[in-house]
């Protein structure tokens, strides 16, 4: 069976903050992580579905209201923080192959919702997380995809304002954003001399509510009905895919800059362990510019250079 949640250490003492915490992955992962005592922070973009959320876990939680596609709300949620101290991140949210779209700034929807808000929100609520020091064990868990192998980064055009849309290459684009961010943030971070965790999962292929968001996007049936089937022959349950996510956000072996997924039947299913990524994933200049170029439209600049509790807008 290999590792489960059951496995997860006590985390009282603990807070915890996981973006589109009202259902699949995010839910599932809120859950166990209040289950073994930690102080969860659900994040999403409607009130009614965090208290619908909150009302499925008991004890433990808090609600912040945040919408990734959406930067003003970023900031305010950053704001808003019910918290002085955070000390894991697990950025959840996203979007999957959906028609073309933009964001309230303009941005192409799937890189803005997928990287660039979560970009935004982990610079600003840098602050709040212990990153130095040798008690701390702050981490930012980046949730990608087995997609972001088809994708290809474009910092030349990002947005797809040029170059032809499709759903399917721009989702890929956005994982493999999740896991450039992932590795030049580990990068910064050691040489800050941080004790911050910069570490990313991916869910292999879980029945959850992301499938549906493109095809209903699209006012596709045929598609739903593809991804029913898809999902009730090959996916596995949203509590089984969220455990690579919650092997990141909790266990002590965990390293900065590795990368989780599902151990069984090409990375689909099962317990999780330490999975690899594409070249691409790995290329360090790649991963600078797309820092930079992320700064430079989010307008949230890290300040890793300077003392180890601070981040400037």
């Amino acid at each position: 069976m290999g590792w489960n949640i059951t496995d997860i250490p006590d985390l009282s003492g603990r807070t915890y903050l996981v973006t589109g915490a009202t259902s699949g992955l995010g839910l599932e992962s809120a859950k166990a992580l209040a289950a073994a005592g930690g102080q969860v922070i659900l994040a999403g973009r409607s009130a009614q579905r965090l208290s619908d959320a909150q009302n499925q876990i008991p004890r433990h939680t808090e609600s912040l209201l945040v919408d990734l596609a959406d930067l003003e709300s970023v900031h305010k949620a950053a704001e808003n923080l019910p918290v002085d101290t955070l000390d894991v991140l697990i950025n959840n949210a996203g979007i999957m192959a959906p028609p073309l779209g933009r964001t309230v700034d303009g941005f192409e929807t799937q890189i803005g919702t997928n990287h660039l808000g979560h970009f935004a929100l982990t610079g600003l609520l840098l602050p709040k997380m212990p990153v130095a020091g040798p008690n701390a064990d702050s981490r930012v868990v980046n949730v990608s995809s087995a997609a972001h192998k088809m994708g290809k980064m474009d910092l030349d055009d990002l947005n797809y304002e040029h170059r032809k849309y499709s759903s399917w290459p721009a989702y890929g684009q956005s994982k493999l954003a999740n896991l450039l961010f992932t590795a030049e943030l580990d990068r910064r971070a050691q040489q800050a001399g941080w004790t911050l965790k910069s570490v990313a999962a991916h869910p292999g292929f879980s029945s959850t509510n992301l499938q549906f968001a493109g095809p209903s996007m699209a006012h596709n049936p045929v598609g739903k009905q593809m991804t029913r089937l898809m999902n009730a022959v090959m996916g596995q349950s949203a509590e089984s895919g969220a455990r690579p996510q919650l092997y990141a956000a909790t266990m002590p072996d965990v390293r900065s800059g590795e990368y989780y997924g599902p151990k069984d039947f090409f990375e689909t299913r099962g317990a999780p362990k330490r999975v690899g990524r594409t070249a691409a994933a790995k290329d360090q200049a790649t991963a600078a510019g797309l820092w930079e170029l992320s700064e430079e439209l989010t307008g949230v600049h890290y300040d890793l250079a300077s003392r180890p509790n601070s981040s400037t807008e």
